[in-house]
């Protein structure tokens, strides 16, 4: 399957030394402890190489879906997840647990295309 320009460009970047340098940094900020709208994360590059997941124990979007008495529809926001790493054609995205589904923390897999 042929991708677009627009699919091209947006995953052009994933899984280089630079996103993967800005995935470690943004788990250092542990942003939610100072903004209940950002996130904690921390990153676990898999040991074969062939990707990452990103695991998410804190999350802005379940925090404002709360406050604006929108939480039961935040499942379907979690999904919007593997329809970004499609469109962006480097990544196959992998997933056991969301927050919003009661899991106990978000689990974001990003694994390289063959």
């Amino acid at each position: 399957m042929k991708k677009s320009r627009e699919e091209s460009r947006s995953g052009r970047a994933k899984f280089t030394p630079g996103d993967m340098a800005a995935m470690e940094a943004s788990a250092r900020l542990n942003a939610a402890d100072r903004n209940p709208y950002s996130w904690n994360m921390e990153l676990y590059p898999y040991p074969d190489g062939s990707g990452y997941e990103a695991r998410f124990t804190r999350c802005g979007i379940c925090a404002l879906m709360k406050k604006l008495g929108l939480y039961d529809l935040t499942p379907a926001l979690c999904r919007l997840d593997y329809t970004m790493s499609e469109a962006g054609g480097a990544s196959v995205f992998v997933r056991q647990y969301t927050l919003a589904s009661g899991g106990p923390y978000c689990d974001c897999g990003y694994k390289k295309r063959a």
